[in-house]
């Protein structure tokens, strides 16, 4: 563990790109990463990009493919949701802040009411009341007002909300050029 260590933490938002390339742009920078999914996360994942992740029996490469490859061995630390015991779901652990992407809005809406119902909501509380840097990244469209207030309610605690909406005026055609540019904005919060 080490201050320059990052959490990041996919939840069943739509979105499973988005979390996939920002996980790669974060270990291309060669931080550790400790990275917790929801079930929900692993169901959007198999449906979005045909990604079979085992949560009991987890493995790199069934969730980055080839890509699993730019991680160092131990680069990345995988912790199971209901593991309460893990040292991101305490304040102690040292981390230069977090990342849900995507970020479902149950997600939001518990890290908003501070219901550590998984490790992701813990992890999630654990920033807050730290005040290290939490990024939420919601991708639901449209947003009623209980959504709005979970966010907002977030980002008066602190966190930081860049959605994942695609860029038109920077002229992106690509899919991938798209994804790109979310995950620059991503990562211009991060300090990546």
């Amino acid at each position: 563990m080490a201050a320059g260590d990052l959490v990041m933490a996919l939840t069943g938002a739509s979105g499973a790109p988005y979390g996939l390339r920002l996980l790669e742009v974060l270990l291309e920078t060669g931080r550790t990463i400790h990275l917790t999914l929801s079930p929900a996360a692993a169901q959007v994942l198999e449906q979005e990009v045909d990604r079979r992740v085992r949560l009991d029996h987890f493995e790199l490469s069934d969730l980055l493919g080839d890509a699993a490859r730019l991680a160092s061995p131990h680069q990345v630390e995988y912790y199971h949701h209901l593991d309460f015991h893990a040292g991101i779901a305490s304040g102690s652990f040292l981390t230069s802040g977090m990342v849900v992407c995507p970020c479902s809005m149950g997600t939001a809406a518990a890290i908003a009411n501070g219901l550590s119902q998984n490790l992701i909501h813990r992890a999630a509380d654990v920033h807050l009341k730290e005040h290290r840097r939490l990024i939420l990244v919601p991708r639901e469209t449209p947003l009623h007002a209980i959504q709005l207030r979970n966010l907002r309610t977030s980002s008066e605690a602190g966190s930081r909300i860049p959605t994942a909406k695609p860029a038109f005026s920077a002229r992106t055609e690509s899919l991938n050029e798209k994804i790109e540019f979310v995950i620059g904005r991503i990562s211009n919060q991060r300090g990546v």
